[in-house]
């Protein structure tokens, strides 16, 4: 991570009024605690206005490069709703994620509607049959869609035939309950589609290039035309 990138992290980690320590800066950015307090010092030497000292912890006061976003209220309830879905039923990594996004959600707005975003009375809860184990797939087919890598997976379909296969991963689709991974089988030469409560990914493969009639616009047109 480019320094530049490294200390806007920093800001936005900060934001929203929470205590945070350079130890738990340090974990998430991956990088020293000496790193870390030395970015803060710099961050405070340019104007940034970080509180706290090194074994206590630091916090932005409020404000800070904040523009005032002028979302409607039907946005707001919507983003605040959506940012709890993923939080209840993505992975670990969404879930963290989703959690950051309201904090910033409700950071940058204005006072009125701030006020409205903590009333949205729409919530979402993790079901039991979501584990721990589920919340890391979701995570690793997500990070192999982006970066477009080939994985290896065990798989059990719903006969209970069981099976090994190269796949490209290239979207996860939620059903309400189920969350499925549509990928192009090599095993099969074509396209499948995998709950992943019966995947396990045993190994990541190289990197794989779009090739015409494997990528998900294609899925897609496929679905339309039947």
């Amino acid at each position: 991570m480019r320094r530049a990138d490294r200390l806007f992290q920093i800001v936005q980690h900060l934001r929203g009024g929470r205590l945070t320590t350079a130890r738990q800066l340090a974990e998430r950015l991956e990088v020293s605690e000496r790193t870390i307090y030395r970015d803060i010092a710099d961050l405070v030497a340019s104007g940034v206005p970080i509180d706290g000292e090194a074994g206590i912890g630091y916090l932005m006061r409020e404000g800070f490069d904040l523009p005032p976003l002028m979302f409607t209220r039907d946005e707001v309830a919507a983003l605040v709703a959506g940012a709890r879905f993923i939080r209840a039923w993505g992975g670990a990594e969404m879930a963290r994620a989703a959690q950051e996004a309201l904090v910033k959600i409700e950071t940058v707005l204005p006072a009125s509607t701030r006020d409205y975003g903590r009333q949205v009375q729409i919530h979402a809860f993790a079901p039991a049959e979501l584990t721990d184990d589920h919340r890391r797939t979701i995570d690793k087919l997500e990070r192999a869609i982006d970066a477009r890598t080939r994985l290896s997976i065990s798989y059990e379909d719903l006969e209970g035939e069981k099976s090994t296969r190269t796949v490209r991963p290239l979207g996860l689709w939620f059903w309400g309950k189920v969350w499925t991974l549509v990928a192009w089988c090599e095993l099969r030469d074509d396209f499948r589609v995998f709950r992943i409560d019966r995947i396990q990914v045993t190994a990541t493969g190289d990197m794989f290039r779009p090739e015409p009639g494997k990528t998900l616009t294609e899925f897609y047109r496929q679905k339309e035309a039947h």
